[in-house]
């Protein structure tokens, strides 16, 4: 059991994302929306 926490530790202390990844993401998916309709015409 204590092996699996550390294990989670570990995880939450290096974040997939950093918070400048997390903003770029955010406006890439933005920009993704508003320009599927213009491609779909």
């Amino acid at each position: 059991m204590g092996k699996i926490r550390q294990g989670n530790k570990e995880q939450k202390k290096q974040p997939l994302l950093t918070p400048k990844e997390k903003k770029s993401a955010k406006q890439a998916e933005k920009h993704a929306t508003d320009m599927a309709p213009l491609l779909g015409r």
